[in-house]
């Protein structure tokens, strides 16, 4: 990353841009958005693209909500890619057969992850089979194109020892080890928080149960790294800037791409205190101080 001042902008490996906050699943793991129901148009997101050019070449366009829900997700991608982006997209894999034509084929497509544990994570999900089914159908002509594909199990428990959730997290990895042949277990080769290559451009990566930063979570004493702001940025679907893609509910609101320049918002006073912060292992801002995920950079 490049730093600012001296006129030298701030670049980031991926920059993440909310293109609605709806979702079609209510998942335990993940607390609903306070925000208001909201799906980008596609001008607002032609300016959003200018403005963050100078700063990153891959953009993720997840945040909250399930992307596969905006209906010109088809146009999205290809104003994606008439700007010169790459394009990440996580979903829950639900609506993947309604919307794979509006998918396969895009050339600004680099990667589809596949947040398996929706699955489970959603109270009366049903039919897992013709879940998985959907999806590997997707799988298997995206492939031809040269679309990575990363399936995600981010349910275990930090002990790792509920029985339940290990069966049936079996249950979708038995059917994953039938479509792709393998001759192991899964589990016997993923360790959580990794991955594991299952097949060309075909990834699996197993997690503990992730829990989103909140403002209600315990404070701790404030110390640590994290890649916001140096790694990765987000935009909210109603333009609001935040550093990370934890910050679902743009607490750390660092102005609004509606009314100031990306670039300007990036190095404003607030930004740069918590970039600097982190340089010196603080965490500046409270939600940061109630973020677990912080602790994964060690102190």
């Amino acid at each position: 990353m490049r730093y600012g001042g001296n006129n030298v902008l701030k670049t980031f490996n991926k920059v993440y841009i909310e293109i609605t906050s709806v979702c079609n699943l209510a998942c335990s793991f993940c607390p609903q958005t306070a925000r208001q129901s909201k799906f980008i148009q596609l001008d607002a997101f032609n300016h959003i693209l200018d403005q963050i050019k100078p700063h990153t070449n891959h953009i993720y366009l997840h945040v909250k909500g399930e992307p596969l829900l905006h209906p010109r997700i088809d146009e999205l991608l290809d104003a994606s890619h008439a700007k010169g982006f790459k394009v990440n997209i996580t979903t829950n894999g639900t609506l993947i057969q309604k919307k794979m034509s509006k998918l396969i084929g895009k050339p600004a497509l680099r990667q589809m992850n596949f947040s398996l544990h929706s699955f489970d994570g959603h109270e009366g999900s049903e039919d897992r089979e013709g879940y998985l089914a959907n999806i590997l159908t997707f799988v298997r002509e995206a492939v031809k194109h040269n679309v990575i594909i990363s399936f995600r199990l981010w349910n275990l428990d930090q002990d790792n020892v509920t029985n339940a959730q290990r069966n049936r997290n079996r249950e979708t990895l038995e059917v994953l080890e039938k479509e792709f042949n393998l001759d192991f277990k899964i589990e016997e080769k993923v360790a959580p928080g990794s991955g594991v290559k299952i097949a060309d451009r075909i990834y699996l990566n197993q997690d503990h149960e992730f829990q989103w930063p909140s403002l209600d979570a315990p404070e701790d004493n404030g110390k640590g790294f994290c890649h916001a702001l140096r790694s990765q940025a987000a935009i909210l679907v109603d333009g609001t800037v935040v550093p990370c893609c934890l910050d679902g509910e743009g607490v750390i609101n660092l102005g609004n791409v509606n009314n100031a320049p990306f670039s300007e918002i990036v190095e404003s006073e607030r930004a740069n205190n918590l970039f600097y912060g982190f340089s010196r292992r603080e965490a500046v801002e409270e939600l940061c101080r109630k973020c677990g995920y912080r602790q994964r950079f060690g102190t």
